[in-house]
């Protein structure tokens, strides 16, 4: 694809075999000033996004980043768009600013192909068999529901957090912010009753149980909250009615009732995110189940001890 920028209008021309594709109406997102594409894309308009990942890629008038490019198109698929499809596919198929994964290509050349566009079928013929639960997208902000209740730039911010620091945890960004936005609706400075502080509420026993030393600070506390969620993960073996369970009303009550305990605080709590979250399971390592913090081993193991001997 070749692009020009002046003025900071972006000028977009679509050149066969470029490997990009635009639906007819999308040029028109693509010749806006970079702060007005940045505006619609944020606030969720899908062909905006495309634009945005486009240029983002081919570092046309902004930085290139293919991390960045990536997400956008993640966020765009996500609203399918199946020009996105096609371009996280042709990403994956060749290695282009990720690591190649004809499996992950697959996935979504199929879904492109199926959409109809011709050029997906061409490259899928290439490439050799494979399936895979991942997608490429894991650390990508897509669920749609945040272009309304995340307007604010600090939300935004909490957000681009949340994508840098999801796959250090093994966890699914659009996990995360589910289980902000129930815990204190992206307020980092959320203090419940019951003592739980910051952004994903976390006790003060929890942070120094995960290495947490200043609870309100926004990258610790996510940090915090991010170790104990994959901690719940692997004990409980992905199921998230559980996990999420526990991370409400404690490892404890969910061992003893042997699932959701019976609180309409919790059950509400487990509904909400699992609705807004749209699975109900997420991979887990086991060994996710050692401590983080250093030195707190002690501390980790007698948590084990309780579980196991409630």
């Amino acid at each position: 694809m070749l692009r020009c920028r002046a003025r900071q209008v972006l000028c977009v021309v679509l050149l066969l075999g470029s490997g990009l594709l635009y639906a007819d109406d999308a040029p028109e997102y693509g010749l806006l000033p970079l702060d007005e594409l940045l505006r619609l894309a944020q606030e969720g308009v899908p062909r905006a996004q495309l634009a945005l990942g486009v240029a983002l890629e081919h570092g046309e008038g902004l930085p290139r980043s293919a991390v960045e490019a990536r997400r956008w198109y993640c966020r765009a698929a996500a609203q399918r768009v199946a020009d996105a499809w096609y371009n996280l596919g042709w990403m994956f198929a060749n290695g282009r600013g990720v690591a190649r994964d004809d499996a992950v290509a697959r996935y979504w050349l199929g879904k492109a192909a199926g959409a109809g566009v011709a050029q997906a079928a061409n490259v899928l013929a290439l490439l050799g068999e494979g399936k895979t639960e991942q997608r490429g997208c894991e650390d990508a902000v897509t669920l749609p529901w945040m272009y309304q209740r995340c307007t604010s730039v600090q939300c935004r911010e909490i957000a681009h957090e949340v994508e840098r620091l999801a796959p250090v945890y093994g966890l699914d960004a659009n996990l995360v912010v589910a289980v902000i936005d129930a815990e204190s609706g992206f307020q980092p400075r959320a203090l419940s009753p019951k003592g739980a502080r910051g952004l994903m509420q976390l006790l003060p026993d929890t942070a120094r149980r995960f290495g947490v030393k200043d609870i309100w600070d926004v990258e610790q506390n996510l940090r915090g909250g991010m170790a104990y969620l994959r901690w719940l993960l692997a004990w409980f073996h992905g199921d998230l009615k559980k996990v999420l369970a526990a991370y409400n009303a404690g490892e404890q009550r969910v061992i003893r009732y042997g699932g959701v305990p019976p609180y309409t605080e919790t059950r509400g709590y487990v509904r909400r995110i699992l609705r807004n979250y749209g699975r109900t399971a997420h991979p887990y390592d086991i060994a996710w189940l050692e401590p983080l913090a250093p030195g707190r081993k002690s501390d980790a193991n007698a948590a084990l001890r309780d579980l196991r001997d409630p």
